[in-house]
Formats: structure tokens, C-alpha cells, sequence
């Protein structure tokens, strides 16, 4: 089904700090890992353009990247800032204004599905706003420094995710009430809060993971080859699927 034009926006200017470099260039492998990631959006049949926000210094060598990759969809290549938040708002601005839908993801979120991207975009398309999040299993605990001062029911918490998917017309007023009024959001979903409007949840998946740690990139090596397995065996029987469809 088509929700009219979407644009997704992936934030790549971080600086790492706690991998220790800029982890979305950081190779899976031998594939950066924003490559991994742009694969999946420019898999998405719902997805209509795609926008990258990167540090001034990498522009150049990001988008050398891109034409030897030759995604099916152009990845346009815009100049980010100090901060997720301008870094967004700087591709937002950007954007045409007939887009419909704005979807907003983690370029260290390699193992995003196609079909929770769909999902996603689905639900904003129906509420105006939505996020994936999936349930805390931990115990969360609200703290004042090293002390306790209560337990969080976990029926109350979600993770947040990302893709986040908003309509264009709304995200656009988040971010022109969060500039005016100095308020800075943690994701682009705590913006559209802050204007007062409801988000939606998706349920997501707990190896939509976002790498952070060089712990979180052993994981992503054990998870590609999973997906490279499940893409081999899946292989013959789309094959047949097709000749049957041949009718040879």
C-alpha cells in the first residue's frame, strides 16, 4: 500500500565516542555499516528518497562509497551538525514539500527488516506519529545518583527504536517549537511529545540492535551471519517460486 512520498532520514555525523571513533563507518564484513544499513531502506518499496546527514570531512568519501554500491535508490548526502538533533533538522530542510511521511533511523541499526520498516510506516501513516520499541525484560530502577527512589513497573516501559516515522507537516513543527523554546530531545519521537501530539508504538525486534560498544559489533558479526544463511537457504526457493510463476 502506498502512503504517498516517504523520506527517510539517516543521522551519520556522530562522533562515537564510546566506540571510540565513528562507529557508522566502522566495517561488517568489510562493508561499512551504514552501507548495511541504507540496504534496508533502499529495499523498502514504501520508501521514496533517501537523506544522510555526515561530518563536513566525510561527505566526500561517503559519497564515492555510494556510487561503487549503487543502491537502487539515490541516497542524497547532506552536511550534519553538532548534534542528532540539528543533524535531523538539517535534512529536514532539505526535504520537497509534497513529502507525506518522514522515517528517522539510527545509521548503527543494521538488522532493521524491510517488513518493520512497512509496519512502521503504516502506523504513522493511520496516527500522524509512531516509533518501534519493544518491552523491557529488566527490572528498571529511577534513580538520584548511586540511590534508589523507585521501581518502574516494566508493563510501563518501552525501549525505543528506531525507525521513527512521523508526518512531514508535524515533525516539522517538533523541531520549530524545539528550536524556539532551547528544548532538546533525545530522539526525534521525545520532539513530537514535547509539541503535545501522541506517538504510537510498534512492537520491534530485539536485534534491531543499535552498535554502540564493541560489544554491540561482535553481536552484529553473529547476527550477518545469520542473515547470510537465512538469505542462501532462502535462495532455491525463491527460484522455484519464480520458475513456477514462469510456468516452466
Amino acid at each position: 500500500m502506498s502512503h504517498g512520498r516517504v523520506a527517510t532520514i539517516i543521522p551519520a555525523a556522530g562522533q562515537g565516542v564510546r566506540m571510540g571513533g565513528k562507529k557508522q563507518f566502522l566495517k561488517l564484513d568489510g562493508i561499512p555499516i551504514f552501507i548495511h544499513t541504507l540496504r534496508k531502506f533502499a529495499a523498502c518499496p514504501e520508501v521514496s528518497e533517501i537523506f544522510m546527514a555526515a561530518p563536513a570531512e566525510d561527505i566526500s568519501a561517503i559519497e564515492e562509497t555510494l556510487r561503487a554500491e549503487r543502491l537502487s535508490k539515490e541516497v542524497m548526502v547532506v552536511l550534519g551538525g553538532n548534534r542528532r538533533q540539528d543533524s535531523v533538522e538539517n535534512c529536514l530542510g532539505v526535504l520537497s514539500r509534497d513529502t507525506d511521511l518522514v522515517a528517522v533511523h539510527d545509521a548503527v541499526r543494521p538488522f532493521v527488516t524491510v517488513a518493520l520498516i512497512c509496519a512502521v510506516i503504516e502506523e504513522a501513516a493511520r496516527t500522524g506519529a509512531s516509533i518501534l520499541g519493544i518491552l523491557s525484560v529488566d527490572t528498571v530502577k529511577q534513580v538520584q545518583q548511586t540511590r534508589i527512589v523507585g521501581t518502574i513497573p516494566r508493563e510501563r516501559i518501552v525501549l525505543a527504536q528506531t525507525p521513527q516515522v512521523f508526518r512531514y507537516e508535524l515533525l516539522k513543527q517538533a523541531f520549530a517549537k524545539a528550536r524556539e523554546e532551547n528544548f532538546i530531545g533525545t530522539d526525534e519521537a521525545s520532539l513530537v511529545e514535547h509539541l503535545g501530539h501522541e506517538v504510537t508504538v510498534v512492537p520491534g525486534s530485539e536485534r534491531n540492535i543499535k552498535i554502540t560498544t564493541p560489544a554491540d559489533l561482535e553481536l552484529a558479526r553473529f547476527y550477518l551471519e545469520q542473515e547470510r544463511a537465512a538469505s542462501i537457504a532462502a535462495a532455491p526457493v525463491a527460484a522455484t517460486a519464480a520458475r513456477a510463476k514462469s510456468g516452466r
